[in-house]
């Protein structure tokens, strides 16, 4: 037996569509024993009672932006990662738009030697696509890299790809999945004038909807997979907010078939238009926040499969930032922190099963980006499990935010659960708030 051994007892596992009364043995960085009692032997390093909590694996963030570098006084890899980590996140995939742009190898290099050696999460980052880096697009190594970043709608730098001949060649030549941000930007131009003719520089937070309309989104996103069709690539569609995109997705096929899959984050599963009056700015995200009847939509392609990754998004910006008028406040928000329990809410009010949340989270991101060895509680896999109490409720205030900007949208909201572990490659990394000292970060590798 190796030396770090973990004995975690009485747990409620929670994987692959069951829910079982378990015990779970860690022996080094991987899950080696799984049985209905476990006995408790002198060379085991720790026994954990988990006292019937819910044990799942970490969940894995497929989009996430931590502003390193360039944008630090936002946030960066060691303070987002760190907030992660309390929020029951173990592997993140970072997003290019950070300054310099990771359009380049040598800058995606670097921001992987910045999360060697600061990240408190495993990680891993897409290489961004602008309409003139072809060639160092098929320099990357996709069994290290996520996936291709392309924004269909605007972002940080160079990174509109508004040529459809460079789109149509990227989608041809690539053998990276596909990431897309799709938001049709002389849709989104043509309306921002419209209402700056009737506001002026006073236009209300609530026509950010509208001017960041279901139509932009809708005809991006089927462009988009228009062309995934046309060319065989392999497409993967951020952030959906509108009902009318659903008609775009399938489930008539399992998750390891699918060639065009889609992704929902928890701000638009959560907040919907009426929300604006009371948090103004705080919730100006890109793709829009939008109708309640939008988030019904998105929850019924959750659960019939037609979307099949949730995830955050976090985008943090400073409070002044956010405090700006409309047109000058930037869009996005943090939310790793609080991205588990805000879905283990959903699930207690009997929105959506516990064992489905697992499968959105943890198992499809893994199978979608073919993740080695992560994603579910099974022996040989890497040990990144998180235990959650289902009944210790705790208000978020600014005492308890660990996001570097200092704010959440989920402010004075109480969560009815608590992560109280959370396992990687492992350690105990963090328990009841608080962080072990040694940092067990991999690096994500993909089984391409």
């Amino acid at each position: 037996m190796q030396k770090n051994s973990i004995l975690i007892k009485n747990a409620r596992i929670v994987n692959e569509g069951s829910i079982t009364n378990r015990d779970l043995l860690i022996e080094g960085k991987k899950i080696s024993n799984i049985d209905s009692s476990i006995s408790v032997k002198n060379n085991i390093t720790k026994v954990i009672d988990a006292d019937g909590k819910f044990l799942i694996p970490g969940m894995i963030d497929d989009q996430v932006h931590f502003r390193e570098p360039g944008l630090t006084h936002k946030a960066n890899i060691s303070t987002e990662s760190r907030a992660a980590i309390a929020g029951g996140i173990t592997s993140f995939i970072e997003m290019p738009n950070t300054i310099p742009n990771a359009t380049t190898i040598s800058e995606l290099n670097k921001k992987f030697d910045i999360a060697s050696n600061t990240s408190y999460a495993n990680y891993s980052f897409m290489f961004g696509g602008t309409n003139d880096n072809l060639d160092e697009i098929l320099k990357v190594d996709s069994k290290k890299v996520a996936a291709l970043k392309l924004f269909l709608g605007s972002s940080t730098g160079n990174m509109l790809v508004d040529n459809p001949k460079v789109l149509e060649e990227i989608f041809s030549k690539t053998d990276l999945l596909i990431a897309v941000h799709c938001e049709d930007e002389q849709t989104i131009r043509n309306n921002t004038n419209k209402y700056i003719k009737q506001f002026g520089d006073n236009i209300p937070i609530k026509m950010h909807p509208v001017i960041r309309s279901e139509e932009s989104c809708y005809l991006s996103s089927s462009r988009a997979i228009e062309l995934a069709k046309k060319t065989g690539a392999r497409l993967h569609v951020f952030h959906l907010s509108t009902a009318k995109e659903m008609s775009l997705f399938s489930n008539n096929q399992s998750l390891m078939d699918k060639k065009i899959t889609a992704e929902v984050c928890i701000h638009h599963l959560w907040f919907s238009d009426e929300d604006y009056e009371s948090k103004g700015t705080l919730i100006k995200w890109n793709p829009a926040v939008k109708k309640s009847s939008d988030r019904q939509a998105l929850w019924d392609a959750l659960l019939n499969d037609k979307i099949d990754v949730i995830a955050t998004d976090h985008a943090p910006h400073t409070l002044d930032e956010k405090s700006n008028s409309y047109l000058k406040a930037p869009s996005g928000g943090p939310l790793v922190q609080h991205a588990v329990v805000a879905l283990m809410e959903s699930y207690q009010k009997g929105r959506i099963s516990l064992e489905k949340l697992v499968e959105k989270m943890c198992h499809n991101p893994a199978i979608l980006f073919q993740i080695e060895k992560r994603g579910f509680v099974r022996e040989g896999y890497y040990a990144d499990l998180i235990l959650v109490d289902p009944n210790d409720p705790w208000t978020v205030n600014k005492n308890n935010i660990l996001y570097k900007c200092g704010w959440s949208p989920f402010e004075g909201v109480t969560f009815n659960s608590k992560i109280t572990h959370t396992f990687l490659n492992g350690s105990l990394v963090y328990h009841n708030n608080k962080f072990s000292k040694d940092k067990a970060a991999m690096q994500l590798t993909f089984n391409r």
